[in-house]
């Protein structure tokens, strides 16, 4: 009998909450099958089988939270010279189940193992609303059924079971719960943003920055058939300050009366997902091209939107950036990403009267950004003084070429 166990899928993981189990007693499972979905503080994870063989028991109940190295599931292996065949057949036998009717051939073929592609959140929607994702058509071409596609489906479904008249009219309330769980992804963000709260004094700067010449740089190089986000611009500057002012890319030990300056520049990506907050890692910013630092974030950000960051992906973040302007926001008070020392918030750009170098009136692109830092650390002067050489990076672009890898 072989043991499933919660073994430790993120950095600092000591439990996780079990979602939803795939499989029930006296399924055959395939070796690499999933087998259960579990919840940690930073994502949703799949916990596959390790062998094939028939499920024998599940020891918790969905909703439980369980702890690192608890067994979850005991799985009877398949022994050598036993095959998925001979099991099922050896199932079938011993199963008290009414004879066939007569004419009916009895299967004993192995049960293929089919998974629609769908990542654990989607699954999630899916299993809410008491939907088989087999029965949901996907947009993307590839097969994958996405969040949108199930509500696409929900949302068909229940315009069927309606009248026409009703159909054609808008919805004009939108039913919202009583209440929702606390626990989770939304849990774990509460621990950390508290601790991270009435643990570091925290300091916000404010701050303007000229996006101007960064824009007509942009549009050079689209019309020349190269894409490069304005993030990418905006972390490619934001390393280069680092390694000017070392103090923000460091860590507190107030156990050991030290602050530990990082050499490394890993950037955390706040992103907003269905499941929270989520802040994947772009690692050794510092050693990538601006294409490349566009490339690997887009990636990022697309995998923690689908629930398919791995572990790895999360941890060892040195510096956080939140980008809150396609969002529409003005300005904010950021809380640092506990136990880096600063994070900043890229706000809405808008376009506004400024005077130029020849004191003449134009329009310009004006962004706005909130720093928040820890005072135990670092200083006020220091601080404006960051968002002073990044600035200038920014409204003159050119001065990256000199950084360019």
């Amino acid at each position: 009998m072989l043991e499933v166990k919660l073994h430790d899928i993120g950095e600092g993981m000591t439990e996780a909450e079990i979602i939803h189990y795939l499989v029930k007693v006296g399924d055959t499972v395939k070796i690499d099958q999933p087998l259960v979905e579990v919840q940690t503080d930073k994502m949703i994870a799949e916990l596959t089988s390790p062998c094939s063989g028939i499920v024998k028991q599940i020891i918790f109940d969905p909703g439980s939270t369980v702890q690192v190295g608890a067994s979850l599931i005991y799985i009877d292996a398949f022994e050598d010279g036993r095959t998925q065949h001979q099991a099922i057949n050896e199932k079938n036998r011993n199963a008290k189940t009414d004879p066939p009717p007569p004419g009916h051939a009895e299967n004993t073929s192995p049960i293929p193992f089919m998974r629609v592609l769908a990542a654990p959140y989607t699954r999630k929607i899916a299993r809410e609303n008491n939907i088989n994702l087999e029965d949901v058509p996907a947009a993307d071409p590839s097969g994958k059924v996405t969040e949108e596609d199930v509500y696409r489906f929900l949302n068909a479904q229940k315009n069927e079971n309606l009248p026409d008249a009703v159909v054609s009219q808008p919805t004009i309330h939108q039913e919202f719960p009583d209440e929702i769980p606390f626990k989770g992804v939304r849990k774990k963000i509460a621990e950390k943003m508290t601790k991270s709260l009435f643990t570091i004094p925290h300091v916000t700067h404010f701050d303007e920055v000229n996006m101007t010449n960064l824009f007509k740089m942009r549009e050079n190089l689209k019309a020349s058939g190269e894409s490069v986000s304005v993030s990418a611009f905006l972390i490619k500057a934001l390393v280069i300050s680092l390694k000017e002012f070392p103090i923000f890319n460091a860590e507190l030990d107030e156990e050991n009366s030290r602050i530990l300056l990082k050499k490394n520049y890993h950037i955390g990506i706040a992103t907003n997902t269905e499941s929270g907050l989520i802040v994947p890692v772009l690692h050794d910013a510092d050693k990538k091209s601006l294409k490349k630092i566009h490339n690997d974030v887009k990636g990022l950000t697309e995998r923690a939107l689908d629930g398919k960051l791995q572990p790895f992906e999360m941890q060892n973040s040195t510096f956080t950036v939140s980008n809150v302007g396609p969002l529409g926001s003005t300005g904010a008070t950021p809380i640092i990403n506990y136990p880096e020392t600063a994070l900043i918030a890229f706000h809405k750009t808008k376009k506004q009267p400024i005077v130029n170098e020849q004191d003449e009136i134009v329009i310009g692109h004006i962004m706005t950004l909130s720093m928040a830092f820890d005072h135990r650390v670092a200083d006020g002067a220091t601080a404006v003084s960051f968002t002073n050489r990044f600035a200038s990076l920014i409204e003159q672009p050119h001065k990256l070429m000199m950084e360019m890898i």
